[in-house]
């Protein structure tokens, strides 16, 4: 079957990252196509509602439209020369520049839904740090709308795309993340995964200090999430299983930390990880899955980071 990915476009050395990202990854993988798509500027309201009466104004106007329709295809065009420079067949690339309508972020997911992409893929930050002050992150928006669509976000020099750490707490957030992963890498030879568990800590459920009971409740905690990791990975075996992932290439790792998020980033970057993915939401409120996904997001460089909602 074959997997869409839609890759956000802009004018950025982000979005030339996540495209480089991009065909690294489309190397390895089968089936696999995208779409670079670009927003083009807004142009002036003054201007377009001048053109509904003066016909200079509208000469303007279409000039401007053709200009920024131009501009944009010539910036696509160069994007599909860098991928398939790695190695990507450039029937696999299609090319699509849009007028802005309601907003950045908005438009990309809207348009990733209607088309019903398997994935969005963008730069970490696709705006310069003015426009950031002024207006916020698109990624940010993008991380913060998207509630249907996996989202791929790439910060940095990817080192390497075939090594994957797959974040894990036993929450149908997790086995989402690994049902998607295991659609878009299936019955690759070359991928490496590691499932990373971080054991949850009494503190993450009570900052209040209970010095007697510190070490019951740690205990009785420990019990529960190891019941419950291990039923998550049978089930994420057999998913993995089933999208023709041999077991020799997974691997299982556990830590004992107080900042979950903090782990996973420093498990990434120690073993260099190309890319992580983790689920948008953990196994309950206690267990803060979203503010880990949100550090992780924030605080990871050099890697891309695959965010399922």
């Amino acid at each position: 079957m074959e997997k869409k990915i839609l890759l956000a476009i802009d004018d950025s050395r982000n979005s030339r990252q996540a495209v480089s990202y991009a065909g690294e990854l489309a190397a390895s993988l089968k089936n696999i196509s995208y779409t670079l798509f670009h927003i083009q500027p807004a142009i002036s309201q003054f201007l377009t509602d001048e053109a509904k009466s003066s016909f200079k104004a509208q000469t303007a106007l279409l000039k401007m439209k053709k200009k920024n329709a131009d501009a944009s295809l010539t910036m696509l065009e160069k994007c599909k020369e860098m991928m398939c420079e790695k190695g990507m067949d450039e029937k696999c690339i299609e090319l699509k520049t849009v007028a802005r309508k309601i907003g950045l972020a908005k438009d990309i997911i809207d348009y990733a839904q209607e088309k019903r992409f398997d994935a969005v893929l963008a730069g970490s930050r696709g705006l310069t740090r003015m426009q950031e002050i002024f207006m916020g992150s698109v990624t940010k928006k993008l991380v913060e709308h998207s509630r249907v669509i996996p989202l791929w976000i790439v910060d940095g020099n990817v080192v390497s795309s075939e090594k994957i750490l797959v974040a894990v707490d036993g929450s149908e957030s997790a086995l989402r993340a690994v049902d998607h992963l295991s659609f878009i890498i299936g019955e690759n030879p070359d991928i490496r995964i590691t499932l990373f568990h971080v054991v949850p800590m009494f503190r993450q459920y009570c900052p209040i200090d209970f010095d007697e009971s510190d070490d019951d409740m740690q205990y009785i905690i420990s019990q529960g999430d190891k019941k419950c990791i291990e039923k998550f990975f049978v089930h994420a075996f057999k998913r993995f299983s089933d999208a023709g992932i041999s077991r020799e290439h997974i691997r299982i790792k556990e830590e004992k930390r107080q900042n979950i998020g903090r782990a996973i980033v420093e498990e990434a970057r120690k073993e260099g990880y190309g890319t992580v993915v983790i689920g948008r939401r953990g196994q309950d409120s206690a267990f803060f899955m979203g503010s880990v996904s949100a550090y992780v997001i924030d605080k990871i460089s050099d890697c891309a980071v695959w965010l399922v909602p």
